[in-house]
């Protein structure tokens, strides 16, 4: 009667281990999610020097752009274009 005791006691230990160790995956797994959008919204949020210059470039390139097409519409309507 006492190794049956002491037998289903093992079992439950036994049993019971492997759901310790799944409850705690669970458990911990939006913290670990969590951790890796932070990681990504920081990498997201961080610009390197060469980026923010190809940035500049780009915003330079289509001011100039822009420019050449007012100054194509001038010269095409003179009338509507300003001194």
């Amino acid at each position: 009667m006492r190794i049956m005791g002491m037998l289903a006691t093992a079992g439950v230990m036994l049993a019971t281990g492997g759901c310790v160790s799944t409850v705690a995956n669970v458990v911990t797994a939006p913290v670990k999610l969590a951790g890796k959008a932070v990681g990504g919204t920081v990498d997201l949020m961080t610009t390197s020097e060469k980026e923010k210059d190809e940035k500049y470039v780009r915003q330079m390139r289509k001011r100039d752009e822009a420019e050449q097409k007012r100054l194509r519409e001038c010269r095409k309507h003179p009338d509507r274009c300003e001194a």
